[in-house]
């Protein structure tokens, strides 16, 4: 090798290894912008290093599914928790499909396919859209479901956040399947800022989630997805392989996650967070307490 060319590869190296993906000394877990999956996140954080004794680093915050799954296929974070139907329609790009079985199957097969990534088996919920209404609507309505909703909503104002009104499964499927038209263009705004428009009269509708901690405390409705428009969201961490081979007491540490949470768990602790002030940390190991975990 000449000597001009141990210079070219001297001056190349930093270069190459700034731009290959940055591994951490120890587990990161990340987590999209909401309430929710900080408390997921903070969960997944705390049981590992509670079992296996490994720091654990946060990175929550993440701009939603988009750049979650960006920084676990780049090595920035080992895991998160995602939702299988989010998986199955904006990750994958598969056609929508209502079987929670099949849909938590087909997932866990192209995360490990594509991407060698592992799905582990649900937390035990799902948080699905949920089209929320004040309680003086859904009495108006022949029932409290969408299909009752078509002819009434012609004169409602919708609230949606970003994601839903671009998102395959989110307001075009609302529309293809019920055939549901609002009064004018929909408010798009913060998902935290929803539930206010909707408290004041802002708005008439809203385009939430079902583990919303407001909608229990501000005696709110849900209609129901009676042709079930949306696909099951059930919440599953997802892992790196690569990482679980580095730490091998992960796994088992996730799989006691197994089942554990219920909706009604899932949102009284949105509701602590959000509601009350609490810190989201405080709220994780009350609940971890809680469980025996």
């Amino acid at each position: 090798m000449n000597r001009r060319l141990i210079w070219f590869v001297f001056l190349a190296l930093p270069c190459i290894v700034a731009c290959g993906p940055p591994r951490s000394n120890h587990l990161v877990i990340g987590a999209k912008n909401f309430t929710e999956q900080v408390v997921l996140g903070e969960l997944l954080a705390q049981h590992i290093e509670a079992r296996t004794g490994l720091p654990v680093e946060r990175r929550f915050y993440l701009a939603g599914s988009y750049i979650c799954q960006q920084a676990l296929l780049a090595g920035r974070i080992d895991g998160y928790v995602e939702y299988t139907g989010t998986a199955l329609t904006a990750i994958f790009k598969q056609p929508l499909d209502s079987d929670a079985a099949r849909v938590r199957e087909k997932t866990a097969a192209l995360y490990e396919q594509r991407f060698h990534v592992r799905q582990f088996p649900s937390l035990g919920f799902e948080n699905t859209f949920a089209m929320v209404v004040r309680p003086d609507t859904a009495e108006s309505l022949t029932s409290p479901s969408l299909s009752a909703a078509v002819t009434a909503a012609g004169n409602w104002t919708l609230g949606v956040g970003y994601e839903f009104e671009q998102r395959p499964d989110g307001l075009s499927r609302l529309k293809s399947v019920y055939g549901l038209h609002f009064s004018g263009k929909p408010r798009v705004m913060d998902l935290g800022l929803l539930y206010r428009a909707l408290l004041e009269k802002q708005v008439d509708i809203i385009a939430a989630n079902s583990t919303d901690g407001p909608i229990a405390v501000n005696h709110l409705a849900i209609l129901a997805d009676d042709l079930h428009a949306f696909p099951p969201y059930e919440a599953v961490p997802v892992f790196r392989e690569d990482a679980l081979r580095r730490w091998p007491l992960v796994a088992s540490a996730i799989e006691e996650l197994d089942g554990k949470i219920t909706a009604d768990d899932m949102r009284a602790m949105n509701q602590a967070v959000d509601g009350e002030h609490l810190e989201v940390a405080d709220v994780v190991r009350a609940f971890r307490r809680k469980r025996g975990l």
